[in-house]
């Protein structure tokens, strides 16, 4: 539900500053920089890329989604409609509970300067909103920047992983190629040459 407070400092549009975010009562997240690991290690999100992930009671990820979306909008209703789309892909709703008993929580990783923008604050807006309309809690808004992540509200923030930290994921599998066989000198035989089978090479980041 929209009220007064989150609308008349930004001309109608569905935003939250915040201010009103932090006093919105967010559960905590109990470790934050291993649930935003975790979600990066999943999704490999790129600037652009917005995360949506749900979690049980004992603040497990039990279900999330990732997505290109809008960015430089700042009106969240377009976002509700994006975020709601993929709850209902990946995780059924709670409606039927007289209390929500999960809790979805946004990752958005973005360019420019760490801190709240209007951005920002439509997707807030948005979060809190698709959250009661599939009968989840609203949790956490985390911004990922290139200076690294921060949990807006709650002052919890990282250096890793960044915006960045996507190109420096490991190659899963690089095909390497076996040689050439050696051409036959002069006056001997030639025969088919017998190729090596391809063998699959592994490569993974360290540090």
């Amino acid at each position: 539900m929209i009220n007064g407070s989150d609308r008349h400092r930004f001309s109608g549009r569905r935003v939250l500053d915040l201010e009103s975010w932090s006093g919105s009562d967010i559960p905590l997240l109990r470790d934050p920089r291993e649930f935003v690991a975790e979600l990066h290690q999943r999704h490999l999100p790129q600037p652009g890329t917005t995360v949506v992930a749900v979690l049980d009671a004992l603040h497990q990820v039990t279900a999330s989604a990732s997505f290109a979306a809008r960015q430089h909008s700042e009106d969240g209703w377009q976002h509700r409609h994006e975020i709601l789309t993929h709850l209902r892909q990946v995780t059924p709703h709670d409606l039927r509970l007289a209390q929500p008993r999960r809790t979805a929580v946004l990752l958005r990783c973005r360019d420019g300067a760490a801190g709240w923008t209007r951005q920002d604050g439509a997707w807030m807006w948005a979060l809190r909103d698709a959250a009661a309309l599939h009968g989840l809690r609203c949790g956490s808004y985390i911004a990922l920047t290139p200076s690294g992540w921060q949990s807006l509200g709650d002052g919890r923030s990282g250096r890793n992983p960044h915006s960045g930290s996507w190109a420096d994921s490991p190659v899963h599998t690089v095909t390497e190629l076996a040689p050439r066989p050696p051409r036959p000198q002069s006056g001997q035989p030639s025969r088919p040459g017998q190729v090596a089978p391809v063998r699959p090479l592994h490569r993974f980041a360290t540090g």
